[in-house]
């Protein structure tokens, strides 16, 4: 130890001859420069310390308004150390850290100013009190080996050696495991260790005693010891290590070490790659660290998972969900109370405008068992952090109060608590009305809400005082507040008041909630008066029933009598709406018109330019089917022209588009403009129409139009359903259009083809419907799903397009039977955000909506409601007649070429009348033409070819 301390000595006096040279030669350099300087350049210094000063008075100026200012913070402390203001630049470091973890770089400058001014002051104290402030901070090897570094040259006090000792051990148990720079802390203490061989080793030539012997024997143990526990840890260049051990031992390697080294290198190696990722990749790096981490939890090593997520905490010490993982695992997995609550301070402290990180540290600190002083500061802490949301401050408020109530003893009840609980539990009671007044006076003040609409502090107030302390007087206080602050027309927030009173208060009480509730609820009336009714069958004399029978009969009316009102109005509105878009088409058709006819055109020209806006309006390329021709008399689909033209209908509201007159349809691979022979004219399966059976037929639509061979798709998919006997789709003139019929032989198979309904094939959904005659069956409905009211049934909007019909299941399960679940798609299949769930009846399915609205599913917030569509126009029904316009998509209202430049069809205005005195078809049935020889004048009108001065004179006719 005397040696050790000797040589001490001899280099702090080397170290101090060299400092003393080197400012010799600083002022000799300043003398010769100062005898250059000039009064100028004197007086620039002068002023760029006046400017530096100003600059620092006005960053101080600024932390006295905003203390939370980071960047505030390092500009002042790169300027007062620049200045040298040593004292200042003090204060101003530890203001800083006071509300900020600092990084590694600003700690080692402290450390360093640190260390250079306790060179002339005696006292190391204050050194090694701010090395282990900033090893709260992060875990940083670069600073433990300053701090082992600086107590390196405290070995002479006493205590010293054991002291380095120390450092050493602790920074191997927080960086030692760290891949790529633990090696530099292992190395550092053996190098350590081997200064300390070098001076116990007796001098060459001579005789060690015992006492000798033992101390060297005893350190050249230490380092084996070193080499060993180093070699059974997975490192970076662990072989160079192994090589050095080789080398350095007198003995050579055991086989236990070398089988302990060859298990690390395996684990080095599964790492390496992870190592190598991180080392090429772009900071942040969290994807990085975040399969990292994933692998290390595989591997379950708890010491290998902390070192990584402090590695990739120190890369990313401003991520909240980074922080929150890391602490969830100390949580769940370590528990170390040390340990456990540290990281949860440093985490509140990199990102203290996350609630969640404050809620976590409230809970581990009531799990641990910290002192109610401790917990209360902290909560301070959090409302003072600056949250972005007012939600923030109600469930921080929430977190808060639910402890406090953890602290009471309600055990015995109110009335034999403990002089502790009763303390206890007016402190609760003064915390619930802190928190109301700081919601009212701070949280609405600052962001303009509450963010507590649902008064959830509140009711949790209420049901504390009811069941814990028996007080329903207060209970019901707090409700007729919670009803003043605009929740008098939600029936859930009424429920909720009476089934408090139902299960602690009385059935005079319960009654007087439900009128009230009846007469103010305005989202689900009818809930609410099913609720009262039922209430007085198990309570209620007869006059109760008879008032509350008359009391329901007359809200509802009053409710239908707006609901009616409110639906006339939409109505009107929307018939407004449709009028003015009819009218700017026919003016915006009408003016196209007036152009072309007083420009003219040479002959053959309109007949071109019509066909092509045919096929721009009805192109092949689009998804909807064409129109059907038929026959006189044929029961079903036939190619060729001539016959009456049809719309086709689905469950999903399609409807046929009709070709342009004069236009024959093309079998698929016929070049268009060739001479084709009737014979070879591209038909359906069979073209008797005797061999047709409607009702052992089914109509397919939606199928993709990219469908390979689709007879002999179709008819392998319909064979479990029974014989078929023919399968017809139906081609264009770029290929199959995506629907046809199917025919069974017998009319059982059709109840079993009608199953296959909604079936995914190739990616969409497939839409089967009977084959019915929409004229002979005039209340035939094709939609096959209820459009009316139905109180056993809820629609879900708002749902996550990855919902799956097995998460919305266990989502709604716990509310009732489900009987069936309906995802609602588009006709390719996606999903839309909706849904249907039916319930095994109607209180399961109000009970759902008044707890699944407002709830989020997957960042997805849910709006739940009973199933009530719309009601259909009268515009659907058959037999009504409206404008063309009306009957395209919405995307066609503007025009065949949607809303661009222009607007018109080239088709006559006179033709587009004509259409619209069609009457609409369903499933492949089309109506037979009544009406005597004005029917037949018609026919012959849509047979008989129009030449151009017959489109001249249309055009023309006013």
């Amino acid at each position: 130890m005397a040696a050790t301390g000797d040589a001490d000595e001899t280099q702090l006096q080397e170290m101090e001859e060299e400092a003393v040279m080197e400012n010799e030669m600083d002022s000799d350099e300043e003398e010769g420069l100062g005898i250059e300087n000039s009064d100028d350049e004197i007086d620039n210094s002068s002023e760029d310390e006046k400017e530096n000063e100003a600059e620092i008075q006005r960053l101080e100026e600024q932390l006295s308004i905003n203390a939370f200012d980071y960047n505030c913070h390092v500009d002042l402390i790169k300027l007062l150390r620049q200045e040298g203001e040593l004292p200042r630049l003090r204060k101003a470091r530890q203001k800083m850290s006071e509300l900020f973890p600092l990084t590694e770089e600003i700690w080692l400058d402290w450390l360093k100013d640190e260390i250079h001014l306790t060179e002339e002051e005696p006292n190391r104290e204050k050194v090694y009190e701010l090395f282990e402030t900033a090893m709260k901070d992060y875990i940083c090897p670069e600073i433990w080996l300053e701090y082992a570094q600086y107590s390196i040259g405290g070995m002479g006090l006493p205590g010293g050696m054991e002291k380095v000792r120390s450092i050493f051990e602790r920074a191997l148990t927080a960086v030692g495991l760290h891949m790529t720079k633990g090696a530099t802390v292992w190395e550092a203490y053996r190098e350590f260790e081997n200064a300390i061989l070098a001076t116990v080793q007796p001098p060459p030539g001579s005789v060690p005693t015992r006492e000798q012997q033992e101390l060297l024997n005893a350190q050249l143990e230490r380092i084996h010891t070193l080499f060993r526990r180093q070699l059974s840890i997975p490192l970076m260049d662990m072989d160079g290590t192994y090589a050095e051990y080789e080398e350095w031992s007198d003995q050579g390697v055991s086989d236990t070490v070398s089988q302990k080294y060859k298990g690390a290198l395996q684990e080095m190696e599964k790492s390496k790659p992870y190592e190598e990722t991180l080392m090429i990749a772009e900071p942040p790096k969290l994807a990085e660290y975040q399969t990292y981490i994933d692998y290390e939890q595989k591997e379950g090593d708890p010491a290998r998972i902390q070192i990584i997520f402090e590695r990739a905490l120190s890369e990313n010490c401003l991520v909240p969900d980074m922080w929150a993982k890391y602490t969830k695992y100390l949580d769940r997995q370590l528990k170390i109370k040390d340990l456990v609550l540290s990281s949860h301070n440093r985490a509140v402290r990199n990102c203290p405008w996350t609630m969640g990180l404050w809620k976590n540290y409230l809970l581990a600190l009531e799990r641990h068992g910290a002192d109610h002083h401790t917990i209360s500061d902290v909560f301070e802490r959090a409302l003072n952090a600056g949250f972005i949301q007012a939600t923030d401050y109600v469930n921080i408020w929430e977190a808060y109060l639910d402890y406090l109530r953890r602290r009471v003893d309600f055990s015995k009840g109110e009335s034999t608590l403990t002089l502790e609980s009763s303390r206890e539990l007016e402190e609760l009671r003064a915390a619930f009305t802190r928190s109301l007044d700081y919601m009212k006076q701070d949280v609405e003040e600052r962001f303009s809400e509450s963010g507590d609409p649902s008064c959830t502090i509140m009711q949790v107030w209420a049901k504390i005082e009811a069941l814990h302390c028996k007080n329903m007087q207060k209970a019901r206080e707090l409700w007729d507040s919670i009803m003043t602050k605009g929740n008098a027309k939600f029936a859930n927030m009424w429920l909720e008041y009476y089934n408090l009173e139902r299960s602690y208060g009385d059935a005079l009480h319960c009654r007087k909630a439900l009128h009230r509730a009846v007469q103010c609820t305005s989202d689900y009336p009818e809930h609410v008066c099913e609720v009262l009714l039922t209430f007085e069958r198990v309570e209620g004399s007869l006059e109760d029933w008879d008032a509350a029978v008359q009391k329901t009969e007359t809200r509802l009316n009053r409710v239908n009598e707006q609901r009616a009102k409110v639906t006339e109005k939409e109505a009107h509105v929307t018939r407004q709406v449709e009028e003015k878009t009819e009218q700017r088409r026919r003016a915006k058709a009408d003016k196209k018109n007036q152009k072309k006819g007083q420009k003219g055109s040479r002959p053959g020209e309109k007949r071109k330019a019509e066909d092509k806006d045919y096929e721009d309006e009805w192109g092949e390329e689009s998804e909807q089917p064409p129109k059907r021709h038929r026959r006189e008399g044929d029961q079903g689909f036939r190619g060729g022209c001539g016959g009456a033209e049809e719309f086709m209908g689905t469950e999903s509201g399609l409807f046929g588009r009709r070709a342009p007159p004069g236009r024959r349809q093309e079998p698929p691979g016929t070049k268009r403009g060739q001479q084709v022979a009737p014979a070879t004219l591209w038909k359906t399966q069979e073209d008797d129409p005797e061999l047709r059976k409607d009702d052992c037929s089914v109509f397919i639509s939606n199928l993709a139009f990219t469908m390979e061979d689709p007879e002999k798709r179709l008819k392998k998919l319909f064979e479990p359903c029974g014989p078929v006997q023919s399968v017809r789709p139906v081609y264009a003139a770029k290929g199959f259009r995506g629907y046809c019929y199917v025919q069974f032989e017998g009319k059982a198979s059709v109840v079993e083809a009608l199953k296959m309904d909604r079936q995914e094939v190739e990616g969409r959904p497939m839409f089967v419907s009977p084959c019915v005659d929409k004229n002979k069956n005039p209340d035939f409905k094709v939609f096959k799903y209820n459009t009316n009211l139905e109180k056993h049934k809820i629609f879900i909007s708002g749902l996550p397009f990855s919902c799956t019909k097995e998460q919305l299941e266990e989502l709604c399960k716990v509310h009732g039977t489900i009987k069936d679940i309906r995802l609602v798609t588009n006709r390719s299949g996606k999903p839309k955000g909706l849904a249907y769930v039916e319930f095994g009846d109607e209180a399961q399915a109000s009970q759902a909506v008044l707890k699944l609205d407002g709830t989020v599913l997957q960042e997805h917030t849910l709006s739940v409601a009973i199933s009530n569509p719309p009601r259909r126009n009268t515009a659907d029904k058959p037999g009504f007649s409206r404008p063309v316009g009306a009957m395209m998509p919405r995307s066609m209202v503007y025009g065949s070429r949607g809303k661009g430049r222009t607007q018109l069809s080239l088709l006559p205005r006179s033709l587009h009348r004509q259409r619209g005195s069609e009457s609409k078809a369903e499933n492949g049935t089309a109506p037979k033409p009544t009406g005597g020889a004005s029917g037949d004048a018609g026919i012959e009108a849509q047979a008989k070819p129009l030449s151009n001065s017959d489109f001249a004179k249309m055009l023309f006719k006013k």
